[in-house]
């Protein structure tokens, strides 16, 4: 008769866990504590969960401490002998299950995760506001919606879009951004950007979020931000089509904001359309895809650190 041997139970604690850190989905990892209550106690007291969570997005390792609101306990990062029990590890790991398996699925059901908008680093006239990229129409009262920047001489002048996102927790998957197709321009040149970049974060302070809330949206904001994601530079087409700039990975936005670089000119309007035959940029639509992690998991900055406070609803 074949003799069956539980690994956990006869290696060496370091090896055991060697070999269950290679286990890469979630659910394996809560199907592994499922084996028997050995390997519970072992997948729980080690924090696989939330390894596998730093593992796959270093940047959780800013949460200072988990809150459950439906229980009302909270662990920190130097947890005391008090808060060690078995069932605070036990939370401690069902909730970056919860969490993990939540970003996880955000592909299949995204959504467009912008909320409002903040702010453009320059804006050429009122009616052509940030706030016209979110319209999903191409004209806004008999007017064609779009923003415009300013004329600039350089070509290389960038200038900068903020949105605010739907929560302060967002898996963000691509951004979609439209260019304007200037029709009475001779041959119908495109106010497109050369490239576009990604940033990802937070208010430097709780004053500047305050101020945020009622901030104008064609007053530069970008001092107000700590970034704590940067996409890579994505080459953008002169065309008029939305154009889909997937991230390689799904980021995990903590903070809720999100900037969009525009990177170098590549139109100069003639003086017949302008009149200063300078460089533009201007942009029909911006869509974000993604999923909020609301109202499950939320995130409180905790300000100056940037860490923050990880708070979960375990029967959302």
């Amino acid at each position: 008769m074949e003799t069956l041997v539980d690994f956990v139970q006869w290696l060496e604690i370091d090896v055991s866990l060697n070999i269950l850190m290679r286990l890469n989905d979630p659910a394996d990892v809560v199907r592994a504590g499922s084996v028997s209550h050995l390997w519970l106690q072992f997948v729980v007291t080690n924090g696989l969960s939330k390894q596998l969570c730093l593992r796959k997005f270093p940047q959780l390792s800013r949460i200072s401490r988990i809150r459950e609101l439906d229980l009302g306990i909270a662990e920190g990062k130097d947890v005391k002998s008090s808060n060690s029990s078995w069932e605070t590890l036990k939370r401690d790991h069902n909730v970056y299950a919860s969490l993990l398996q939540a970003i996880e699925t955000s592909n299949s059901c995204q959504s467009d995760c912008i909320d409002y908008e903040v702010s453009a680093s320059s804006t050429d006239d009122y009616q052509v506001s940030v706030w016209n990229t979110l319209v999903p129409t191409d004209r806004n009262q008999n007017q064609p919606s779009y923003w415009s920047s300013i004329g600039d001489s350089d070509p290389n002048a960038p200038e900068t879009l903020i949105y605010k996102l739907k929560a302060d927790l967002c898996v963000i998957t691509e951004i979609n951004i439209q260019p304007l197709e200037v029709y009475s321009h001779p041959g119908r040149a495109i106010c497109c950007p050369k490239s576009v970049r990604f940033r990802l974060g937070h208010p430097k302070s709780l004053r500047d979020k305050r101020r945020l809330l009622h901030w104008h949206p064609d007053q530069p904001a970008d001092d107000k931000f700590i970034w704590t994601y940067t996409s890579e530079e994505f080459l953008m087409r002169q065309e008029t089509q939305l154009q889909q700039f997937k991230l390689p990975e799904p980021v995990l936005c903590i903070g809720g904001y999100l900037q969009i670089e525009l990177l170098g000119r590549a139109l100069r309007c003639d003086v017949d359309l302008f009149i200063d035959d300078l460089f533009y940029i201007c942009i029909r639509h911006v869509k974000v895809r993604g999923r909020p992690l609301t109202p499950a998991f939320y995130a409180h900055i905790i300000r100056p650190s940037g860490d923050f406070v990880l708070e979960y609803k375990r029967d959302v």
